[in-house]
């Protein structure tokens, strides 16, 4: 008899992500020198490098039948990114399960907001659980949380940065997030919602960050599922207070926002979300290889833009290859607007002799001389 569906799902979801880090992982790396095994850590994270124990037994004699150590091909090792909730207490049963048959090495960073009473005490309760499961390494790792674009943004930020430093000092392949497709849908809502283009609603991508470092194997599964598969299998999980908080924009839409929409609409509204992710990411991903290869042939011997090439390109390419500009010339990717795009575009297509348009980053532009110049002030 074979495992609950539930869990034959999850274990199916990371099988196959683990399957394309592996190739990605020797397509690139195979022909180095072999992974070195980091030491079990289940404490915080310490401030300098963690130190590397030998794989094997010294003075052990070599067995003939093996080949030596030296001679095996590396193993990636993929850490899962672990707040102790449902999602990814799943994704970590999975990540354990698969690992062990494919070789892979498997380990888990769990991060402490320090948000609320107890945080360090549930980090290492966490800890312990992934320790369990034989991943490693495991650690928690506490952060600040500012407070720059308010509490979710800056918490969101906090802990991939921290995610970023845990992933490169353990020379991790790939680390697995475990946002599932009501997650991608309230991100799709909330797109809408600031009314910031096709990219917001593209949502969240199976793969991102550096190097395509961060994997959401789950985005194609319901929250239910995860937390079906930690039942059947009796994983304890933490429901975090924040999730049902309405303090928070995200709690407010899962718990009121979406429970309305499928009211009004009927069932199916994730699902319908979940697809118009995917539509508007292969749009965007269009647009922007456009933009790319338009940009090269709107500017000029020196590297100016000129406008009157601006001016005939369609108004989503021409605003794509504006907003390259600007945050080339030093405006922060995430402090860019479209109303300020919007103020730039009319440079080109409502010129009535503006002044110099004031954005993000002390960044100016300004047309002169039928160029569009943009530069930091």
């Amino acid at each position: 008899m074979g495992p609950h569906p539930a869990v034959a799902a999850i274990r199916l979801a990371v099988r196959r992500v683990l399957h394309d880090v592996l190739t990605e992982f020797h397509r690139h790396d195979g022909h180095g020198a072999p992974a070195q095994e980091p030491r079990r850590t289940t404490a915080s994270a310490p401030a300098a490098a963690p130190r590397y124990a030998e794989a094997g037994t010294a003075g052990s004699p070599a067995l003939p039948d093996r080949p030596a150590l030296s001679d095996r091909p590396p193993a990636p090792l993929v850490l899962v990114a672990c707040s102790g909730g449902a999602d990814s207490m799943a994704l970590a049963s999975a990540l354990a399960f698969e690992a062990r048959k494919l070789g892979v090495r498997a380990g888990g960073i769990t991060v402490d907001h320090n948000l609320q009473p107890g945080s360090g005490l549930r980090a290492a309760e966490v800890v312990t659980r992934l320790a369990a499961m034989d991943l490693d390494p495991v650690e928690a790792v506490a952060v600040h949380v500012g407070r720059e674009g308010g509490p979710e943004a800056a918490a969101r930020d906090a802990r991939y940065a921290a995610l970023d430093a845990a992933a490169e000092r353990h020379g991790a392949a790939a680390v697995l997030l475990g946002h599932t497709r009501d997650d991608q849908a309230e991100t799709v809502l909330l797109g809408l919602a600031r009314g910031s283009g096709i990219r917001s609603l593209s949502g969240m991508a199976a793969a991102s960050g550096p190097a395509g470092r961060y994997r959401r194997p789950f985005l194609q599964l319901d929250r239910q599922t995860a937390r079906k598969a930690c039942l059947v299998q009796s994983i304890p999980v933490w429901d975090d207070p924040h999730n049902i908080d309405p303090a928070y924009t995200r709690s407010r839409l899962r718990h009121e926002g979406l429970p309305a929409l499928e009211k009004a609409l009927g069932k199916g509204v994730v699902e319908a979300l979940a697809r118009t992710a995917q539509l508007s990411r292969d749009d965007a991903d269009a647009l922007d290889t456009w933009a790319a290869e338009a940009e090269r042939s709107v500017r000029d011997e020196t590297g100016q833009l000129e406008c009157a090439k601006l001016y005939v390109l369609p108004p989503a390419v021409r605003r794509r290859v504006l907003r390259r500009a600007v945050i080339e010339a030093g405006a922060p990717a995430g402090s860019l607007f479209a109303r300020h795009l919007e103020e730039v575009d009319r440079l080109i297509t409502g010129w009535r002799g503006q002044r110099a348009i004031n954005l993000p980053g002390r960044v100016e532009a300004r047309r002169q001389g039928g160029r569009l110049v943009i530069r930091q002030s």
